[in-house]
């Protein structure tokens, strides 16, 4: 398990708003349930490239059994009417060595404040502080939001491996 594992950083968004980016804990389970419940479902189908409501055990295991090595997740939460609230989460998963795919959700109520740029942001600096080469991505055509939050962080569109997706590529170095 790296220092990833521990990571925890506050930031303000554009609006004021104080944000922590944080890693994934096992005890989330039910705020990121939470959060799903608050997300439509264009967002969940943006993120999951189907209307995703409901999780297998299988599912959910890979979702919140993080090992900070070859899969690296992280939450954005932030103090709403006196309780904390996660409101985003984003991951990366290497799927060969050197190169991992990221990707990311923010629940509607958060979208186009800068949660989901943020997410990215931290985690494309924890890859290559891990030593990873490339990050990819795969976005919906119509996923305007997501495309330019990737596109201002240097990622490239790259050769098609599904005609219904846009694969996006960062090259690290």
């Amino acid at each position: 398990m790296s220092d990833a594992a521990n990571y925890s950083v506050c930031e303000q968004l554009r609006d004021g708003s104080l944000v922590e980016i944080r890693a994934l804990r096992s005890e989330d389970e039910d705020g990121m349930l939470g959060a799903l419940d608050q997300t439509s479902a264009q967002s969940l189908q943006r993120r999951f490239f189907g209307t995703k409501r409901h999780f297998s055990d299988k599912e959910r295991a890979f979702f919140m059994d993080i090992n900070f090595s070859n899969h690296v997740a992280l939450v954005a939460q932030v103090e709403q009417a006196g309780r904390t609230m996660i409101i985003g989460g984003g991951r990366y998963v290497v799927f060969e060595p050197g190169r991992a795919e990221m990707a990311f959700v923010v629940i509607d109520a958060w979208q186009g404040r800068g949660v989901g740029a943020m997410l990215a942001r931290h985690l494309t600096a924890l890859g290559r502080e891990a030593g990873l080469k490339g990050l990819t991505a795969e976005v919906l055509p119509e996923n305007t939001a997501m495309r330019r939050v990737f596109e201002k962080l240097g990622f490239k569109p790259a050769a098609m491996r599904d005609p219904q997706a846009i694969h996006l590529e960062l090259e690290l170095g």
